[in-house]
């Protein structure tokens, strides 16, 4: 029986673990995990999410997920307010939603070009 998920992985270009770690690990704040030894060789940078895991996979022939994304939840809307300040003051432009359930939002892409999602509760995903 499934009882969760333990991870989600975005897709990004080979040579993009320094972009993946500046922008995963330094702006989202998200803490590196080491990669197990037989899996290192083939790129790529894990990070810890919660209790589960953010993976950043290396795919030859890249496209970015530009309506496929992981919401990331953030702690309350005073920190999302303050992590998506953070993100424009760094160049990455955010859009706020403020769904009909739910807490606030923040679209916003990767350095890759993936969509993502910060949200503050069960807001609904479009």
């Amino acid at each position: 029986m499934i009882t969760g998920i333990d991870h989600v992985q975005v897709a990004a270009p080979p040579g993009c673990e320094e972009a993946a770690r500046a922008f995963y690990g330094g702006l989202l704040g998200l803490p590196e995990l080491p990669k197990p030894p037989e899996l290192a060789g083939r790129g790529g940078v894990w990070f810890a999410c919660g209790a589960q895991q953010l993976h950043v996979g290396v795919q030859p022939g890249f496209a970015p997920a530009a309506k496929a994304h992981p919401a990331l939840l953030v702690s309350d809307a005073p920190a999302l307010e303050r992590l998506a300040t953070r993100l424009e003051a760094a160049g990455h432009r955010t859009t706020p939603d403020a769904p009909a359930t739910g807490g606030p939002r923040v679209h916003l892409s990767d350095p890759f070009g993936n969509r993502l999602e910060l949200c503050t509760g069960a807001a609904a995903t479009a």
